[in-house]
């Protein structure tokens, strides 16, 4: 219920209404009742208790969400509401005849059965007559404009359940500048129905006759929009996509609303079609963390650095700290935050984690609650060959901030990992698992010293959709220049994730960790879904494109590289999972060593890394991780 103090004038005309429209009920039903002798002899009580009621019936119709519901979007739940108002006031009425009027001030039924029945159906007449006719004028306008505008006639895609909400935002213009003129649903219990007065015209395998149909009547579509129900394995997007290029239509997509986005439409993008329904967010998680906290993110102006800052801002940070050593990259996302977000306080520093001192500085001023560290490197190929960049900038710049994330008194500090740090054969993961190992053993002697804060945990994820470098660009890039298409092996299998759905869960494991009592763990996995295999990622894309495989487009198998494994893991043996009753996350069971030995192991790796040796690197890592693979030298 809104608080009277935002009241605006607005709602006070539609208070004003109510009680004309609670005036005119009354009068009404009397009228309809009693005959004019009748109705003169009860007139002067009539008009002493009218106004007391009617002054009822706005306190009513406000208590009811009456007064402060936009007539633009008026629907069920609000006819509801005009149904439970109106009956709260005709039992009012019921005590005021019975109770009141008969026994102490009339003498007998004043008002009676019948006059209050009339009375009901008067009432709900005239608080929803007004509402439906103000909605369905807002109607007629929107498609009298999107008619004069020469609004692009659209075919829709997906359940009627996706598609309504799309309906709803075009009739009242949230989304203009299309018209739909028939939907096409996979689902059969859909088909030959009408919704919110729109054809379901056939199923998807349906489009090119419909097309077709349409310009046979001279009113050629334009446009296909798709559902978030259209991209789902059995309905066969990438047919529904192909084909509709080969038509000529323009084709976007409605964002699946998950509680924070307006039904905008988008271009479809290749990530659309590559993954499984996407895990469901607790946002009220999300905002329990951060919702007036500080938060630092360390990395933030790279691809999941920077989504992070975004997601902890749509959430209701107070302040966020962005630290980045690319002055071009961090400079853009701070004008990017400051765009979206012009009430947001942010703040850009460009800083190296690998600079202890500098780290600790930043930190000790902004003091934040809580850190998410995403800076690393972390291309596999590259740090193969310039292994000390690797120990440098992963290992040791994430203990600096592990470190200064104790001593600033942040409430936690959020290492992001990734899959490849289990048993792990590169250096990218032998990396990562070392600064796994020394955050558990930090957060261990926390822990044991009987402190609840810092909690220093990790999160695991495999390869997200779209980040820099990351393998749909390139074969992108690789179709738009003829081919081929390079893979590396034909039984590759990766996991994947959109940036969005692994940074929502990057946060929710951190909610769970920094909760009263959660110290059972202190690494977290997210669930990836089925593996996809790299060939057929490419495959599919080519013909997205509107292309053939080994026709049109090859596809090269080039070998792997070094620090590859055909199939990435989620849980190495000694660290079986953990159910944390969350969806989408897992625990890894802690097995860490001691802080005095990860210690001495960082020391050796330091000056080992300093020396740029590469064996003496090897040797410590080797001790450190026995699970190492050997191919990896």
């Amino acid at each position: 219920m809104t608080p009277l103090s935002s009241l605006t004038r607005r709602n006070l005309l539609i208070a004003v209404h109510d009680a004309l429209a609670t005036t005119a009920a009354v009068l009404a039903s009397f009228y309809l009742r009693f005959e004019s002798d009748a109705l003169l002899e009860r007139l002067p009580v009539l008009v002493r208790i009218l106004p007391f009621f009617v002054a009822l019936s706005v306190v009513v119709c406000y208590l009811f969400n009456l007064t402060t519901t936009k007539w633009r979007f008026f629907s069920l739940p609000d006819a509801f509401n005009v149904l439970r108002a109106a009956t709260v006031l005709t039992v009012a009425l019921v005590a005021l005849d019975y109770i009141f009027l008969a026994p102490n001030i009339y003498g007998a039924f004043f008002l009676g059965k019948v006059t209050i029945i009339l009375y009901w159906f008067f009432q709900v007449f005239l608080l929803s007559a007004s509402r439906f006719a103000y909605r369905y004028f807002r109607y007629t306008r929107t498609l009298h404009h999107a008619r004069e505008r020469n609004a692009a006639p659209a075919l829709m895609v997906g359940r009627a359940a996706d598609l309504e909400v799309l309906l709803r935002a075009i009739e009242n213009g949230s989304v203009r500048a299309i018209w739909p003129v028939g939907l096409l649903s996979p689902s059969r219990a859909d088909r030959g129905q009408l919704v919110r007065n729109i054809p379901v015209l056939g199923g998807l395998d349906d489009l090119q006759d419909v097309v077709r149909d349409f310009a046979d009547r001279h009113w050629p579509i334009a446009r296909l929009v798709m559902g978030a129900s259209a991209f789902e394995a059995d309905a066969h997007p990438e047919r529904v996509l192909v084909q509709a290029r080969k038509l000529g239509l323009v084709v976007s997509r409605l964002p699946s609303l998950d509680g924070e986005e307006t039904p905008q439409l988008r271009p479809i993008a290749i990530e659309d079609l590559l993954l499984r329904a996407t895990q469901a967010i607790d946002r009220s998680r999300i905002e329990q963390l951060v919702k007036g906290r500080a938060i630092l993110v360390t990395g933030g102006a790279g691809s999941i650095g920077s989504e992070i800052c975004e997601r902890v801002i749509l959430h209701g940070a107070d302040r966020v700290l962005v630290i980045d050593n690319s002055e071009p990259a961090l400079h853009s996302i701070i004008e990017t935050l400051s765009t979206r977000f012009p009430q947001a306080n942010v703040e850009g520093r460009i800083a190296d984690v690998r600079d202890r001192s500098r780290i600790f500085q930043l930190l000790q001023e902004f003091k934040p609650d809580i850190v998410f560290h995403a800076a690393a490197l972390k291309h596999v190929p590259l740090l193969e060959r310039d292994w000390s960049e690797g120990v440098k900038t992963n290992v040791l710049g994430s203990i600096n901030v592990a470190d200064a994330s104790v001593a600033s008194s942040a409430q936690a500090m959020v290492l992001i990992s990734t899959d490849k740090a289990i048993e792990p054969v590169s250096m990218l993961g032998l990396t990562k698992r070392f600064a796994e190992m020394y955050c558990q053993a930090l957060d261990h002697d926390i822990r044991c010293s009987g402190s609840d804060t810092p909690r220093l945990i990790s999160v695991r994820f495999g390869n997200v959709l779209a980040s820099n470098g990351s393998v749909v660009p390139k074969f992108k890039a690789q179709i738009d220049a003829g081919g081929p298409v390079t893979v590396t092996h034909p039984d590759m299998l990766r996991y994947f994730m959109t940036i969005r759905e692994a940074c929502d869960l990057v946060i929710t494991a951190a909610s769970h960790a920094v909760a009263s009592g959660n110290r059972e763990a202190s690494v977290y996995v997210l669930n990836m879904g089925q593996p996809v295999r790299i060939v057929d990622l490419a495959e599919r894309m080519i013909r997205l494109s509107g292309l053939e495989p080994g026709r049109d487009i090859e596809i090269a198998f080039t070998g792997m590289r070094p620090g590859e494994r055909l199939n990435e893991k989620l849980f190495a043996h000694e660290e079986p999972p953990v159910d944390i009753g969350i969806d989408g996350i897992m625990a890894a069971k802690p097995n860490q060593p001691s802080t005095l030995q990860v210690k001495r192991w960082l020391e050796a790796l330091d000056r080992a890394a300093a020396r740029v040796d590469r064996n003496a690197i090897l040797a410590v890592l080797h001790e450190a991780i026995p699970e190492f693979g050997s191919d990896a030298a």
